[in-house]
């Protein structure tokens, strides 16, 4: 008998230290350091519910989260729409303690920093600013401090919308799947930049043999996203309300395809703003802000090209960005007009999404990562 409940003692014990909780990041346009930035919530992955674990004040408009490989890191885009004054900050998220420390900030030589990504191998930082149209390189030390930024890119080509191309505008900067090549979509210029990116290099980023992949005019490239696969990219594109298809290969992208992200109701003043694929690969998601606030379903063929399966409100207003968790489970909208995060369940056979939970109320809660630990 003791040896029977020895054993199930064993096997309780090995099933706690093998549970893994989820947790959603969430940054706000907060307007003021003396008030919460940064949030960490913990998903009931069985309700949706959304728990509060942490929260973190001192830090200005943290507009764009991305985490580190490992999870150990929190980068933000901070002190965003704060002329002269953009940075990059990083955090050390302990989920045991349940912790999240400020560890070091750099400035991103412009006002309005809105994306960065994190090389894999935990060394190097890339940053995009909107407004200025450039890019910034950082490398990071082993402890997550972000050191003093070693390239930086400016980009000044205009297209054909005075109002909104007179100058490059870099929204995204987005590692290829095997990290040895950076893309950039400009908003300003209609294009998306190439570089390739050598990690043993002292100033890694160079300009890729084709170096750029240009876009529908007046279209304005926003996020970038790669199959599973890495065959194809996809391109959203924020003023032209549609998604670019390419087939990828070795840095070099080649249009397939582009469909628009609205129903034929709506003709123009789209605001398309975030993509992303199911882990499994078979639906592309895209929202729509402005005056559609929905989120339109693509089923993804085996050649790469979309097919469209509807549309389906986030339940908010202005969905700037969304994640899929990495089961392919939930998907979580971040709404900074009307100051809500939305929690919705995914079908993994039709694609369709369902909310579950509460809206959870974060004023200005700007963008969402969600990770399992």
């Amino acid at each position: 008998m003791k040896k029977i409940i020895s054993t199930m003692l064993v096997i309780v014990a090995g099933v706690k230290l093998c549970a893994q909780n989820t947790y959603v990041f969430l940054g706000s346009f907060n307007h003021d350091k003396e008030t919460e930035g940064i949030y960490v919530y913990e998903l009931d992955t069985v309700k949706g519910k959304l728990s509060k674990v942490t929260s973190l004040r001192g830090v200005l408009n943290p507009s764009f989260l991305t985490l580190s490989q490992d999870g150990k890191y929190v980068f933000a885009c901070t002190e965003s729409k704060t002329k002269n004054a953009g940075s990059v900050s990083s955090f050390r998220f302990d989920p045991e303690k349940k912790s999240l420390t400020f560890i070091s900030s750099q400035k991103t030589g412009g006002e309005n920093p809105v994306y960065l990504t994190a090389h894999k191998n935990g060394n190097w930082l890339i940053n995009g600013n909107y407004t200025e149209g450039s890019v910034s390189v950082y490398p990071i030390s082993e402890n997550g401090v972000i050191q003093p930024r070693i390239q930086s890119f400016q980009f000044s080509e205009g297209s054909v919308n005075p109002d909104r191309q007179d100058r490059g505008h870099i929204h995204s900067t987005v590692f290829s799947p095997d990290f040895k090549y950076v893309f950039l979509p400009d908003l300003g210029a209609d294009k998306i930049w190439g570089y390739q990116f050598e990690t043993d290099k002292k100033e890694p980023l160079t300009e890729a043999e084709k170096p750029f992949t240009p876009t529908s005019l007046g279209s304005g490239p926003r996020h970038f996203t790669f199959h599973p696969n890495g065959k194809y990219a996809y391109c959203i594109e924020e003023m032209g309300g549609a998604v670019s298809v390419y087939q990828y290969d070795n840095g070099k992208l080649e249009p397939l395809q582009r469909i628009n992200t609205h129903s034929d109701q709506f003709k123009d003043n789209f605001e398309s703003s975030d993509v992303h694929i199911s882990p499994d690969g078979h639906y592309l998601y895209a929202s729509n802000r402005g005056n559609e606030n929905n989120i339109a379903i693509f089923s993804i063929s085996d050649d790469g090209t979309l097919k469209t399966v509807g549309y389906q409100s986030t339940k908010g207003k202005h969905p700037r960005t969304f994640t899929i968790d990495s089961s392919g489970k939930f998907l979580i909208v971040a709404h900074p007009v009307s100051g809500t995060a939305v929690v919705f369940k995914r079908n993994a056979e039709t694609g369709l999404l369902k909310k579950i939970g509460r809206k959870l109320k974060l004023n200005g809660v700007s963008t969402v990562q969600i990770r399992k630990y």
